[in-house]
């Protein structure tokens, strides 16, 4: 999946329909979070197990799907209306994380993959 390239879609769908005036961070957060809900919606009252097993249900299947692409979506146009490069903030994070959660196994270097599946050499924005 070629982040830049869904985020040139995305703007052009948006511009097709004149929505860039109402795609602000602040709009484009509120809707992300409100997919975010509907996404937890479908799992709310399942038991662990149910939601677990939820992919089986290929009409489950499908609203998490749907919902999964509407966060999806969200997400990678805040990103870019606030000039967010996802695959370096995700590279940073995990090297954060890494660090400090280190890995358990003996001779693992904490935040090793996670520089190595996503350093690209590009700047960091």
């Amino acid at each position: 999946m070629d982040l830049q390239e869904l985020q040139t879609t995305l703007r052009a769908f948006a511009t097709e329909r004149n929505w860039q005036q109402f795609h602000t961070p602040k709009n484009l957060s509120m809707a992300l979070m409100i997919e975010a809900a509907e996404l937890a919606e479908i799992f709310q009252w399942m038991t662990p197990e149910q939601s677990a097993s939820a992919s089986a249900d290929k009409v489950l299947q499908s609203r998490i799907g749907e919902e999964l692409a509407d966060v999806l979506i969200y997400l990678l146009q805040l990103a870019d209306h606030t000039s967010v490069n996802l695959q370096h903030a995700v590279a940073d994070k995990l090297v954060k994380n890494a660090s400090k959660h280190p890995p358990i196994g003996e001779g693992l270097t904490a935040g090793t993959l996670a520089v190595a599946s996503c350093d690209d050499g590009a700047q960091r924005t």
